[in-house]
Parts: C-alpha cells; structure tokens; sequence
C-alpha cells in the first residue's frame, strides 16, 4: 500500500469514527468531524500532511501525491 492510499485510508476510517462517536456518545464530537474536514482542506493546498508524514516515517513507500 502506497502512501496515498495509506492517508485516504486513514481519513476516510476517522471520518467514520467521528460520525459514529458523535451519533452515539455526543453530538459535541462533530467538532472532531469538522477538524479533519479542515485538515483534509488545508494538506490540499499547502501539501503539509501530518497523517503522511507520520505513515512516512513508519516506512511506508511514497506515492505520486505526498513526494
């Protein structure tokens, strides 16, 4: 598994997690929904990825999109 795939992976399961904390312990987790929405947005434009960076240094190889 590239990188890429790896962070997508990554972001898709804390989405899921975030919507069923919040459907089922409290609805003040959609803050937590809110903040890798953001995070998502941000490492777009800027490229800066803290979930890559932390992949790439597990050795995980790189992929086209975090080089």
């Amino acid at each position: 598994m590239t990188l890429d795939r790896s962070v997508m992976l990554f972001a898709g399961c804390m989405v899921l997690l975030s919507v069923l904390l919040t459907a089922f312990v409290s609805p003040l987790f959609i803050w937590f929904t809110v903040f890798i929405g953001l995070n998502l947005i941000q490492s777009s434009f800027t490229g800066f990825c803290p979930a890559a960076m932390a992949f790439k240094a597990m050795g995980i190889r790189s992929g086209c999109a975090f080089e």
